[in-house]
């Protein structure tokens, strides 16, 4: 591999272009893709336009609330395969041989899984239009609302990639992916915290949860139209932090 003080920015811009390019192709040459996309568009919508009509509110809220329990599975069988499917198939020490940084095909991998993960957020778009032409929604609290959701989504992402790199099952990675991110969403939930911290009232170990390590109180705010730059904090220094440990745990396996 190359050593990364001799890789300029375009050479390590170009080396993972071309992990990028296999791995996004891999998404589309795969009809596991499809259907994952398929079912979870078709899924969060109908969740959605239930409630839509049932509510008769001319905005998103009910869409990005559900989102977080939604990406608890999805996000898990987008990145199952990524390192797992390269150990199956015996091609993990092939990929890791080629003269490329590590961090190369650490991010190739992971900014092709964010790339599939946004055309697929794409497809929510015609709720958008269909509630400018029922009404007048706050535009601002639903552009904040799918920047929150892109972070959510590229935080899950890491994670499960950092999941599929600890073994070669794709189950067991989607499985670890998914209590992932049931710590993450749930350790926001108001029971779930209310329960830790009566299991102990001077640790409060369910608000120092909620507080340091739950993803929900920060994209909760973007669904409130705030963004701020301690919440933008958080989601930069979790993901890079996951991509990390990736990139460690894959040079140590080689070894």
């Amino acid at each position: 591999m190359s050593s990364p003080s001799r890789l300029g920015p375009r050479e390590f811009a170009a080396g993972t272009r071309v992990i990028f390019a296999r791995e996004l192709a891999a998404y589309f040459d795969s009809p596991i893709a499809y259907i994952v996309g398929a079912v979870f568009l078709v899924l969060s919508c109908t969740i959605f336009m239930n409630g839509f009509f049932l509510g008769g509110v001319v905005d998103m809220s009910g869409y990005f609330r559900v989102l977080p329990l939604l990406l608890i599975p999805f996000i898990p069988a987008i990145t199952m395969r990524l390192w797992a499917e390269e150990r199956a198939q015996n091609t993990f020490e092939f990929i890791m041989t080629l003269p490329l940084h590590g961090l190369q095909i650490v991010l190739g991998k992971y900014l092709a899984a964010i790339c599939f993960y946004l055309i697929i957020l794409l497809g929510t778009l015609p709720i958008v239009a269909m509630l400018l032409w029922l009404g007048s929604p706050d535009l601002g609290v639903i552009l904040s609302s799918y920047v929150g959701a892109v972070l959510l989504g590229a935080l899950f992402l890491a994670f499960g990639q950092f999941a599929s790199g600890l073994t070669r099952d794709q189950i067991v990675a989607f499985v670890l992916a998914t209590l992932l991110g049931f710590v993450f969403v749930l350790s926001g939930h108001e029971k779930v915290v209310e329960v830790l911290d009566g299991l102990d009232p001077d640790l409060q170990l369910g608000s120092w949860l909620c507080d340091s390590v739950s993803v929900m109180p920060r994209y909760e705010a973007f669904g409130r139209g705030l963004i701020s730059l301690a919440d933008l904090l958080y989601f930069v220094l979790m993901i890079t932090c996951f991509i990390g440990m990736n990139q460690l745990t894959l040079q140590r396996s080689k070894q």
